[in-house]
């Protein structure tokens, strides 16, 4: 089992927000780079929603828009 990127987001709302979708429909996910993200480097380093490689169907399906 291996984490995949799903998505990339400028903002840690949104990609909490997305965390938590997932999470309520049974697909477990992390955020890549968000503490990094506070610290100013937004631009540089966006947030990484990261989901395990055999979810990421799934999660696509899940979160349409992204």
């Amino acid at each position: 089992m291996s984490l995949v990127e799903l998505v990339r987001f400028d903002n840690r709302v949104e990609a909490d927000l997305a965390r938590l979708n997932l999470e309520v429909e049974g697909i477990e996910a992390v955020l890549f780079d968000a503490d990094m993200h506070s610290f100013g480097w937004g631009p540089i380093m966006p947030i990484r929603l990261m989901v395990l490689e055999e979810d990421l169907e799934d999660a696509r399906r899940l979160l349409p828009t992204l």
